[in-house]
């Protein structure tokens, strides 16, 4: 078996293409080992150091880790575990049902949707989602407001990544708002633990920038 890999937008994902199926359908995304507990090759995974999320595509699997522990080490170690677990024909989760509940349901065009949100869903599912997992990521549908804007989760290599955000507004806004002219915008979706990341990124960013500030006064006096 040979295991190919792709660079991501994100520096600290890396897509690895096992060349063989992966996910039949959908994908699944692992944050932590708690919810890896439904998948044997998420769990060895997030036993390497530096590990840090798990993302399983159509035919390939998305690595991310953190910034302190390089490629150069960890690269090894997950070429090992998905070599092993591939050629083993292990299944990829613990039983049919952790399998069918790992998939995204998000764009499952239910009876209660209105023509509106069916016809979001159809461009996500079928336009955006191959496009994002080319880069090794997804998206998840969040909802549509009343006052039309399209709510988004960015998943895998997606999440986190600093060309995230223009992802969402030049690509799947403008597409959203081409086809459906109720759409008027969309915004990401983020959770607890990236809004507190985000909050710690500002504090940094304006003490980063008072320093500077400070220097340049001193030198001018």
């Amino acid at each position: 078996m040979f295991i190919q890999t792709e660079t991501t937008p994100n520096e600290d994902s890396l897509k690895f293409i096992p060349g063989a199926p992966v996910m039949e359908m959908g994908s699944a995304e692992f944050l932590d080992t708690r919810t890896a507990l439904t998948s044997p090759l998420a769990l060895r995974l997030f036993g390497i150091e530096g590990v840090k999320a798990v993302f399983y595509g159509p035919d390939f699997v998305t690595v991310t880790k953190d910034s302190e522990n390089p490629w150069s080490v960890l690269k090894p170690e997950v070429y090992s575990i998905l070599m092993e677990f591939f050629s083993s024909g292990q299944p990829l989760f613990r039983s049919e049902e952790d399998r069918e509940n790992a998939g995204p349901q998000d764009t499952r065009i239910l009876d209660t949707d209105s023509d509106t949100v069916a016809m979001i869903k159809e461009l996500l599912d079928t336009r955006v989602r191959p496009a994002i997992m080319e880069d090794g990521g997804d998206i998840e549908y969040r909802g549509f407001t009343d006052d039309g804007i399209v709510q988004i989760k960015l998943k895998g290599s997606c999440r986190g990544c600093d060309s995230s955000t223009v992802t969402l507004k030049t690509g799947i806004e403008r597409m959203l708002m081409h086809y459906i002219p109720e759409v008027k915008g969309t915004e990401q979706v983020l959770d607890e633990e990236e809004k507190i990341a985000q909050v710690e990124f500002s504090k940094f960013e304006q003490r980063l920038h008072q320093t500077q500030q400070q220097a340049e006064k001193r030198d001018s006096e």
